[in-house]
């Protein structure tokens, strides 16, 4: 109790805005992103619903503004993922601006388990499982289906962000309704999917099939703040970024939002605004250490000195998995 308090009080001393300094984002986006988002358009005419898979802890920054002349002409269905390491208290206010937006179909999970064991250890989130088929076969047989109103089975397309856990979706479904293992592979790292793939069963009752879809980003990102919450999320490859600037700007976010569970788990015994300082402490708890050669008077010899870049991969890690606490980022 006493930490916490220290904590808040220390709070005046934290940084109330982040130096973005002059970086360039451009240089985070695949070439594969543009040739993906053609590949979906040249397969929506195929398609009944569009699912959008976002990430809870940032449900507003970073969705992909392109997506919307697709979102358009289809019934979509907006789902939240990974609420389990998302702070909800705030669902309702956040549901009420999607429906300001014109999004009113909007789902919270934190189903997109990659093992069987977890789906079975965890039955609130097979239960959202059973939420998405009934929802969308609604939506479907509630709008115009095109040129595919003679066609009895359904076709969705899934689509989303990097690393936001659209094929992982895929794989809880088939796991659900056809207790079949994984189709579509998924990965911690984004740009697993490089390509729209051919159509994947996921329902027998009625008969679905998913398309797995490349993570897409918008070609420009608002701000670099924004960027930096999807950097801070995984929807860019960390070396892009650099980890040292996501661990920095972890601390940033954590500090803000009073989130200070990171002090006990690191044992730092009090917050701190310093990220060097931080990862210091962290690489000494975990025993990451380098070896360095430093040159004396007397010749060289070699040091072990904290392993930085490893504390940072721990500490953005850590975030990523909810081992820091429940955080909404916007």
């Amino acid at each position: 109790m006493m930490r916490i308090y220290q904590s808040l009080f220390n709070a005046a001393k934290f940084r109330s805005v982040f130096d973005f300094g002059e970086r360039d984002v451009t240089h985070w986006f695949p070439r594969h992103m543009a040739k993906g988002l053609k590949q979906m358009r040249a397969n929506l005419r195929n398609v009944d619903c569009i699912i959008e898979i976002h990430d809870a802890r940032i449900p507003f920054s970073g969705r992909n503004s392109l997506f919307q002349e697709s979102l358009d002409v289809r019934p979509h269905l907006l789902v939240l993922n990974k609420m389990d390491v998302a702070d909800t208290s705030k669902k309702q206010s956040i549901l009420k601006q999607f429906e300001r937006e014109g999004v009113k179909n909007v789902l919270f999970t934190d189903c997109l388990r990659q093992q069987d064991e977890n789906v079975k250890k965890h039955p609130v989130s097979r239960c959202l499982m059973f939420q998405i088929v009934p929802l969308v076969t609604k939506l479907i047989e509630s709008a115009s289906r095109f040129h595919r109103e003679e066609e009895r089975s359904y076709c969705l397309m899934v689509i989303g962000v990097p690393n936001v856990g659209k094929s992982s979706l895929i794989n809880a479904l088939r796991r659900t309704y056809l207790k079949k293992g994984k189709a579509s592979k998924v990965g911690a790292e984004p740009g697993i999917t490089k390509a729209v793939l051919t159509k994947i069963q996921v329902c027998d009752r009625p008969i679905i099939h998913l398309l797995d879809t490349p993570g897409v980003l918008p070609p420009r990102i608002e701000n670099i703040e924004t960027g930096m919450k999807l950097a801070l999320c995984g929807t860019v490859l960390d070396h892009l970024v650099g980890e040292d600037i996501i661990a920095d700007f972890l601390l940033f976010s954590l500090n803000r939002l009073e989130r200070f569970s990171y002090v006990e788990k690191y044992g730092l015994g009090e917050s701190c605004d310093d990220i060097q300082h931080v990862l210091k402490c962290i690489a000494v708890k975990l025993g990451k250490t380098r070896r360095v050669k430093a040159i004396t008077g007397v010749g060289n010899i070699t040091v072990q000195l904290p392993d930085y870049s490893a504390a940072a991969y721990d500490f953005i890690r850590a975030f990523r998995k909810g081992e820091l606490g429940k955080v909404m980022l916007d």
